[in-house]
């Protein structure tokens, strides 16, 4: 059976790349702008990271909640808290959320099992 954290990485990694050597100056700053907006600041990494785990869902981009959930994972962000911040997401979002949160946990699950 397929692993869907490592399906998810190689396909990121693989078109992140193909991207980056058709050498878009808008696409790099944006990426660029992407990884500096997360790093460590005035808000804690773990903090941006569910930041961007619960506006990803709001958004319903099943992509970035994959990525920031891996984030939150390698940051040793307990369920708990993970799940309490998608719930948030989920009251703001509305019920259209409900199947990127299944996906959500699924993937949650795929973290843990990896």
């Amino acid at each position: 059976m397929a692993n869907p954290v490592e399906e998810f990485n190689a396909y990121r990694s693989k078109m992140n790349e193909k991207m980056m050597a058709d050498n878009n100056k808008i696409v790099k700053r944006i990426f660029n702008l992407d990884t500096n907006a997360f790093a460590e600041g005035s808000l804690p990494k773990k903090t941006k990271e569910l930041l961007g785990l619960g506006n990803s869902l709001v958004l319903r981009c099943d992509d970035c909640v994959k990525y920031h959930l891996e984030e939150c994972y390698k940051l040793e962000l307990s369920k708990e808290e993970v799940v309490e911040a998608m719930s948030i997401s989920l009251l703001i979002g509305g019920t259209i959320v409900i199947p990127h949160l299944r996906r959500a946990f699924e993937y949650w699950e795929a973290l843990e099992n990896n």
